[in-house]
């Protein structure tokens, strides 16, 4: 499901009593739909249904011991989502895994081109041509990541995924259809399927992994794929000056060696998980889901999230001010450090933090071609 979703109903846990699952483990059960919606995929019903292994008393920064979570959602447009997911990020001593399988549609992505200068023009969507800037992506994966600790605060990764990407052409002329017409876009590697692997070493010293207060995370990721290769760095730091302020600063880059295809260039890497760049929630909440598209990308922001309600771990409710900036690098031109060609947004967000493991973000992003209402479970970064 599209992560900028706008909520809609208020969603009702309902909480089994928790039963052993073996000599000193718990489990607990919760189960509730809701209502979302999205302004390019309309109106989303989901329901969640979770199994989760509490830490208990013990104060360390992961969420549970281990889970496992089924997520189903479909819109008024056409998306839909299937996801399961095992995580155990605290079950073993010094390791970590997570188990994710996806089946989704984004029955209208965006696609305005390749590179980082592409024109977007109102007046180019018609009644003739209502989809000009949109492509219909069908998506199925299998991820597995397991982490190692090394020592303290530094872990080591390992990782390997499956996945298939189909792209569909929507009614009446599009940017989409015109690029792999005229061979920009290349129509061999529609649909895509290959596996991945992946390395990585992280640094992570964050008090609170869903809603840190303080510390840092540093990452350095390797991945090689069918023709192309992908390296990411990425750094997140938290800074907690007076009690109710909270400021978090992110600044990532990401470069493509060989020849990537459309699949693999819409996204960007992350130990946590892959998500759509440029343009987005986890990217530049200005702009529309990938509205830049290159091999190599630079994202950065400053957020600012200040507690009006400050109980922690219990509830806080939060005000948000976030300014994002990035931009890709198109076949060729080589990845730097750059405030040139980058393009800047920002917004407002109300955030909510329930319990120690439950976290709602609605806002909104401007930037130079509109405003995009923003939805997430969990913070932009």
């Amino acid at each position: 499901m599209a992560d900028a979703h706008t909520w809609l109903g208020a969603w009702a846990a309902v909480a089994v009593s928790a039963s052993p699952l073996g000599a000193q483990r718990v489990w607990r059960s919760n189960l509730y739909p809701y209502l979302s919606y999205s302004t390019t995929d309309g109106l989303w019903a989901a329901a969640h249904y979770g199994l989760t292994s509490p830490l208990g008393s013990t104060d360390r920064p992961e969420l549970d011991a281990a889970a496992l979570s089924l997520d189903v959602g479909a819109s008024t447009q056409g998306s839909y989502s299937l996801s399961v997911g095992a995580r155990a990020p605290a079950y073993w001593d010094g390791w970590r895994l997570v188990l994710t399988l996806t089946l989704a549609r984004d029955n209208r992505l965006g696609f305005f081109g390749l590179g980082n200068e592409t024109p977007f023009a109102r007046d180019s969507v018609t009644t003739t041509a209502p989809y000009f800037y949109r492509v219909s992506r069908t998506y199925a994966a299998t991820r597995a990541t397991i982490q190692r600790r090394v020592m303290g605060p530094l872990r080591v990764l390992a990782g390997a995924s499956l996945e298939r990407s189909d792209f569909r052409s929507l009614p009446g002329q599009s940017v989409f259809r015109r690029d792999v017409a005229s061979g920009i876009v290349d129509s061999t590697t529609i649909p895509f399927t290959a596996g991945t692997a992946r390395a990585g070493v992280i640094l992570d010293t964050r008090d609170n992994e869903l809603d840190p207060h303080g510390g840092l995370v540093l990452e350095g990721l390797f991945a090689t794929g069918a023709g192309y290769t992908r390296t990411t760095a990425a750094a997140r730091i938290y800074v907690h000056p007076i009690e109710r302020l909270i400021l978090a600063a992110r600044l990532a880059g990401e470069g493509m060696g060989g020849s990537p295809p459309l699949a693999a260039q819409l996204s960007m890497e992350s130990s946590e998980r892959a998500f759509v760049a440029v343009g987005g929630y986890y990217s530049l909440r200005g702009f529309y889901d990938a509205r830049f598209v290159g091999p190599d990308k630079l994202v950065g922001g400053l957020e600012a999230r200040y507690a009006l309600l400050w109980a922690p771990s219990l509830l806080e409710v939060l005000i948000v001010g976030f300014y994002d900036a990035g931009r890709v690098f198109a076949p060729g031109e080589r990845f730097r450090l750059t405030t040139a060609g980058l393009h800047r947004g920002g917004g407002g967000e109300l955030a909510v933090r329930f319990l120690r493991n439950s976290l709602l973000v609605l806002g909104v992003g401007a930037g130079p071609e509109g405003t995009q209402v923003v939805f997430g479970t969990q913070w932009s970064y």
